[in-house]
């Protein structure tokens, strides 16, 4: 049984559609606009991060602030170097008492290039720091 759309679904999807086309639909939901007939099956582009969270590793030391760990110093050093190079968007610590922090890379910047920096990280190294590297879909913007 075929069930037919309503007169207000019609005008959204359509629109849909047309703001798809346009290039003016949020990345966050071009995945979800049809495509018209003969379009290209290209993937809409997204701008998706590869982000570095870090956690207290095996050698932090408990009772100590952050910065009053050894080896925060050259972790930050590290990542200015990211930022001199104009791959890192943000970056910092987390507040609260879990501690750690989050690195956002620059649009652009490859997985392997943001997983082969956070592993040659000397607070990773030492075991400081743990780090994940895990992919981020920017979904809202001002």
């Amino acid at each position: 049984m075929m069930r037919l759309m309503s007169d207000s679904l019609r005008r959204h999807a359509a629109a849909v559609v047309l703001a798809a086309a346009a290039g003016v639909l949020p990345a966050a939901h071009a995945q979800d606009a049809p495509r018209a007939a003969g379009a290209s099956p290209a993937a809409p582009a997204r701008d998706v991060r590869w982000v570095v969270l870090h956690l207290p590793g095996p050698a932090w030391q408990p009772g100590k602030g952050l910065f009053e760990q050894p080896g925060v110093r050259e972790h930050v050093e590290h990542y200015r170097k990211l930022l001199a190079a104009g791959k890192l968007a943000l970056g910092g610590p987390h507040l609260d008492a879990r501690g750690g922090g989050m690195m956002i890379p620059a649009a652009g910047v490859p997985e392997a290039e943001i997983r082969q920096f956070a592993a040659e990280d000397p607070a990773v190294r030492s075991g400081l720091l743990v780090a994940e590297v895990r992919p981020w879909l920017i979904g809202m913007r001002p």
